[in-house]
């Protein structure tokens, strides 16, 4: 079997399973659960594994300072479908966050700054974002809606088309977008196709704008992978990148305990 076709499958399998749980937490927990489990590197992990196995630590260095940069798109592209999506169709809201993904993405990778700059740009955009949309979370749970027997299986199959059509579509374009490819906000996409016609626009929009936080710590493990593959290697580098994504929402976890004890 061609590997190409295996680690599509598995990427296909791990998405599914990530954003499927992902949407059952958000159910029964809320969305602040749903936002933590979403924004664990589970998707775009595999991608930079795949990366490191085929082209070796230089190879992954240089994706993950790529992917720093477009994780700052994504910032933009949750702004752009948080906003929309109460009012709007999940196509339209979507089509939204993507057209400022798009636009943020071409404008950041031809001023190509150096990776420090690109931290700095992570952390004071996520925090503007999470500061300026933090008045409409809620925090309240997603309305109980009746689960029908297929619903499972179909959110699962949304998922891995979309994996598909992104993995497929990034091999036909070659190595140079591999960078860009293994941080397309695909988990989000795939959440808001599968909660947004199920629980509705608005509750939907409180997941996605709670995921910044988690995406803050998402672009540190990135960080994290493109400074130390060189010189660690790439299984050191992708070890330590995970560690601290983990390590990062646990916290953000235990912060959200603490102000929900403190509220009531």
């Amino acid at each position: 079997m061609d590997p190409f076709w295996f680690t599509l499958v598995l990427k296909m399998l791990t998405s599914a399973f990530i954003v499927v749980v992902a949407s059952l937490v958000v159910e029964r927990l809320g969305p602040v659960m749903g936002a933590l489990v979403a924004t664990l590197p589970l998707s775009a992990g595999p991608n930079y594994v795949y990366l490191a196995m085929d082209h070796g630590p230089a190879f992954l260095a240089e994706a993950a300072r790529i992917g720093l940069q477009v994780n700052v798109a994504t910032a933009f592209f949750v702004l752009g479908y948080g906003l929309t999506a109460p009012r709007a169709s999940f196509v339209t809201s979507l089509a939204v966050g993507f057209v400022a993904w798009g636009v943020v993405v071409s404008f950041v990778r031809h001023l190509d700054p150096p990776a420090s700059v690109t931290f700095l740009a992570n952390v004071t955009i996520f925090a503007a974002c999470y500061f300026g949309t933090r008045r409409l979370l809620t925090g309240r749970r997603a309305p109980a809606v009746p689960r029908r027997f297929f619903d499972l299986p179909l959110r699962a199959a949304t998922v891995m088309a979309l994996v598909a059509a992104v993995v497929i579509s990034g091999r036909l374009a070659g190595p140079a977008a591999a960078g860009v490819i293994a941080t397309v906000p695909l988990v989000l996409t795939s959440l808001a196709v599968i909660l947004h016609p199920r629980i509705g626009g608005s509750a939907t929009a409180q997941v996605a704008l709670g995921t910044y936080p988690g995406l803050l710590g998402f672009g540190v493990a990135v960080g994290v992978v493109g400074v130390t593959a060189v010189p660690l290697g790439s299984a050191a580098a992708l070890t330590a990148g995970l560690a601290s994504a983990v390590l990062w929402n646990l916290v953000l976890l235990q912060l959200s305990r603490r102000a929900g004890a403190t509220s009531r």
